[in-house]
């Protein structure tokens, strides 16, 4: 039986992936998208990104879908944690290199070289993410002090700049001692982040989830590892 959606007679079968922004911290740090909102006869999605080397996209997961990355110029890093084997998967890639990030294992991915642009692409139309910086900032001090025995207002401190979802870290207002070669232009122009898309924040909301709202320029990009090539 067909897909109904095939069946519509205004159906689409093509769509530019440049035209929906999802987030976009510069000219050069950006991130578009193109999912099952935009083109309904997609059978999986994708985003479109690209980075500047220091950037990373921060430590999330996705209860839904498996990812794949491919890279298209530039040099990335990405990095997953296996709860099979409980070690860290890290992998070095170049322009038409790929790496897994398996539904529900916890990755993140960095920018080795400037003019990084590379797709994230799921095996469903539209992703659901959960990412590290919500975990970190929900849970409770006194949670954190009684399953680890680190100090509650330590980490109460450490966390304080997480005020919203980050997606290109570092987090709004972060200095790094030694990072002044990465500092950000006092005067540089950042365009604001609105929010995920219409239709991923429905998703959301409809989960009695809150939308993603505007983050702000950071003060200086974390200085990236030196992870081993492979």
């Amino acid at each position: 039986m067909l897909d109904p959606v095939l069946q519509a007679p205004d159906l689409k079968l093509a769509a530019d992936s440049n035209q929906v922004l999802n987030y976009k911290r510069d000219a050069n740090n950006y991130i578009t998208q193109l999912f099952g909102e935009q083109l309904p006869a997609i059978r999986n999605g994708f985003f479109n990104a690209h980075m500047s080397k220091g950037f990373i996209v921060q430590p999330h997961w996705h209860t839904n879908v498996t990812e794949m990355v491919f890279v298209i110029s530039g040099e990335l890093i990405t990095s997953v944690f296996d709860p099979f084997t409980q070690k860290l998967m890290t992998y070095h890639l170049k322009p038409g290199q790929v790496s897994i990030l398996p539904k529900g294992w916890f990755h993140w991915i960095l920018a080795e070289s400037d003019q990084v642009h590379f797709l994230t692409i799921f095996d469903a139309p539209t992703p659901d993410i959960v990412y590290g910086s919500d975990f970190l900032r929900a849970v409770p001090k006194e949670v954190i002090q009684r399953a680890y025995c680190i100090n509650e207002e330590d980490y109460a401190k450490a966390v304080a700049p997480l005020k919203e979802s980050v997606i290109l870290g570092p987090p709004p207002g972060c200095v790094i001692s030694g990072a002044a070669e990465n500092t950000f232009h006092p005067n540089a122009q950042v365009m604001p982040y609105n929010g995920m898309t219409e239709g991923m924040n429905a998703g959301k909301a409809a989960k009695g989830m809150p939308s993603y709202t505007a983050q702000q320029p950071a003060a200086a990009f974390y200085p990236y590892p030196m992870y081993p090539r492979r």
